[in-house]
C-alpha cells in the first residue's frame, strides 16, 4: 500500500513569523501520531534552515526551486549540494507557475529531475493542462508528453523517490473546480503511463492530487484509488486547514490499512 503525502507548497507567502508559528501549531498537534503519512512543507527559500532546525522530527522540509548544476556562475540560483548542506531533502520541480511565468522547458525541468535523483533527493514533478488544453480534449495526450520530457526519460530504478502531482491548472484560482470523474481520469490515466513505461515499480509512485484540494474536498479526493495525497496551495497557509488536511488523509489512509 502506498503511503499517502500531503504536502504543502507556500510559494511567494507567509513572513518568518508567519512560518515559525505555522511550525508550532503543526508541532502541538504531534505528527508522530500519523505513522502512514508523509508531511512535507515547501517554503520560500530564505526559510529552509530556519525551518529545518526549528522542526525535528516527523515533517519533510523541501525547496521550491533549484539549479541543476553543482556550482557556478549562476547568480540567484541554489544548487542541490547548497540543499543538502542544510539537511533539505524535497525538492519540487515542474510547478506550473515555474513552467509558465519563468519559462522553464521540458529539457530543463529533465535535468533538474536528473539531477535530484543524482543527489538522492525526494522529487515531487509536476504536470497539469490548461483551459485550453482541457477543453480541445487534448489533455490527455498532452499530459503524456508531460510525462515523456521527463520521468519517461528515467531508468525504472530511478524513480523510488519521484512522486507526481497533477495540477489542473484551469482549477486553480479560476473559480472552476475539477469533479472527482475529472481527477479519476487523470490519476488513472497517470498510474497505467506508469505501470506501462516501468512494470517493476510504476505502482509504487505515489500520484498527488494539486488542484484547490481543501479542508473540505481532501478526504473524498484522497479516497480515490490512484489519488495518493495532495500538494496543497491556498489552503495550506492557514495551520489549522492544513492540518484538517492531515487529518483527511489519516483517515483515508486508517481505512487502507
Amino acid at each position: 500500500m502506498r503511503k499517502k503525502i500531503v504536502a504543502a507548497n507556500w510559494k511567494m507567502n507567509l513572513l518568518q513569523s508567519d512560518a515559525l508559528s505555522f511550525l508550532k501549531t503543526l508541532r502541538s498537534h504531534d505528527l508522530s501520531k500519523f505513522p502512514q503519512l508523509d508531511v512535507v512543507i515547501f517554503p520560500s527559500s530564505i526559510f529552509l534552515e530556519k525551518m529545518i532546525n526549528e522542526y525535528v522530527g516527523k515533517l519533510g522540509i523541501g525547496a521550491q526551486n533549484f539549479y541543476f548544476e553543482e556550482r557556478g556562475a549562476y547568480t540567484g540560483e541554489i544548487s542541490l549540494d547548497q540543499l543538502k548542506s542544510i539537511n533539505c531533502s524535497y525538492v519540487l520541480i515542474g510547478h506550473s507557475e515555474r513552467r509558465t511565468y519563468f519559462s522553464e522547458s521540458p529539457e530543463l525541468i529533465l535535468n533538474k529531475l536528473k539531477a535530484a535523483v543524482n543527489k538522492q533527493f525526494n522529487s515531487v514533478l509536476c504536470i497539469g493542462e490548461s483551459i485550453s488544453v482541457r477543453n480541445s480534449a487534448n489533455h490527455l495526450s498532452f499530459l503524456e508528453d508531460q510525462l515523456n520530457d521527463s520521468i519517461g526519460m528515467l531508468e525504472e530504478n530511478d524513480i523510488k523517490s519521484i512522486s507526481i502531482a497533477y495540477e489542473p491548472i484551469w482549477a486553480i484560482g479560476t473559480g472552476l473546480t475539477a469533479s472527482v470523474e475529472q481527477v479519476n481520469e487523470v490519476h488513472n490515466f497517470i498510474r497505467s503511463f506508469l505501470v506501462d513505461r516501468f512494470p517493476n515499480l510504476g505502482n509504487d509512485v505515489r500520484i498527488l492530487y494539486g488542484g484547490s484540494c481543501n479542508e473540505q474536498n481532501a478526504k473524498e479526493l484522497f479516497s480515490c484509488l490512484n489519488v495518493d495525497g495532495g500538494l496543497i496551495g491556498g489552503a495550506s497557509l492557514d495551520s489549522d486547514k492544513f492540518y484538517q488536511i492531515i487529518q483527511a488523509a489519516n483517515e483515508v489512509s486508517r481505512i487502507e490499512y
